[in-house]
């Protein structure tokens, strides 16, 4: 074998060895550490008939039905801004007809959606959707402009169970 082949070939096996590191190392730089995981946006907190429940007691997502692109997050924005706790945004399921706005939840007599009904307007369209994002769910549509403002509080009527931001 000639020195100059048996160097061609030491120098592809190295950057084969080159390539093959680089890809673990990324992986292993990028990967969670072992045995952490991350802490859950909210847990269901009870809250007891006369307690105030405060924006800040409650996680809210927000889904697009429009067309308006970044609707989802400049309403969450807002909310945020007026002490509602960041869930998730981004685009509502295909098919998913919202004019103005709707709010959907699992138990549509919580306190947490008579505070978002402040904030949202009465006549804002309650439905009953089980969802796997976090809090309740506002789901707005292209004629929604932006959330108004709300009182600081709302009085729990009767004993719920509000997904809260963990403490």
């Amino acid at each position: 074998m000639a020195s100059g082949v048996r160097t061609a070939v030491t120098l592809a096996v190295l950057g084969v060895l080159l390539v093959v590191g680089a890809v673990v190392g990324w992986r292993s730089l990028t990967a969670p550490l072992p045995g952490r995981t991350e802490p859950p946006v909210c847990v269901d907190t009870d809250y007891q008939q006369g307690d105030d429940l405060y924006p800040s007691q409650v996680v809210v997502s927000v889904l697009n039905a429009g067309e308006r692109a970044g609707l989802a997050g400049r309403t969450m924005g807002q909310l945020v801004d007026q002490g509602f706790v960041q869930g998730t945004s981004g685009n509502a399921p295909d098919g998913s007809k919202v004019q103005r706005v709707q709010i959907w939840a699992a138990d549509t007599d919580s306190p947490a959606v008579d505070l978002l009904k402040t904030r949202l307007g009465k006549r804002v369209k309650v439905v009953r959707y089980t969802s796997d994002l976090p809090g309740v769910v506002v789901v707005v549509g292209d004629r929604f402009d932006q959330p108004s403002k709300g009182p600081k509080s709302v009085r729990v009527r009767s004993d719920a169970t509000v997904c809260s931001p963990p403490t």
